[in-house]
């Protein structure tokens, strides 16, 4: 396996303790997990720019810069859903799990269905969970 930059939405401070955040666009920051065959190898964290400058659509170019290549969310809208696809970013269904490391452990053991279209919010960050 080569290494894979994964990203959770999450809240304040980030890290693999921190609870995910339930709408990716509203999150506090963005915690990034660098994965290798060997399992866990680094964890960052990236700020998420004010929701305003650019909506949900602004973070998915920023996390495309930083070599993100999986996103577990647990809601978004559909543009920016289109918006990670277009940057060939996998966007990967991670309700039901309370910390960004329960998340890493779900996707670790492959237990994460593809965000589908199905999956998207209503817009305004109203999913239903």
């Amino acid at each position: 396996m080569n290494t894979v930059l994964v990203a959770v939405p999450s809240t304040n401070p980030g890290g693999l303790d921190a609870p995910v955040s339930a709408h990716f666009g509203h999150c506090d920051l963005y915690t990034l997990v660098e994965i290798d065959a060997d399992g866990v190898k680094s964890v960052t964290t990236m700020d998420n720019p004010p929701h305003q400058e650019g909506g949900c659509l602004a973070p998915v170019q920023l996390l495309a810069d930083r070599g993100v290549k999986k996103l577990l969310a647990g809601g978004m809208g559909r543009r920016p859903l289109m918006g990670f696809q277009q940057v060939g970013i996998d966007v990967l269904l991670a309700r039901g799990h309370e910390t960004v490391g329960g998340s890493i452990k779900a996707y670790l053991d492959n237990e994460l269905p593809t965000f589908s279209l199905d999956s998207v919010c209503g817009g305004g960050g109203n999913c239903q969970h």
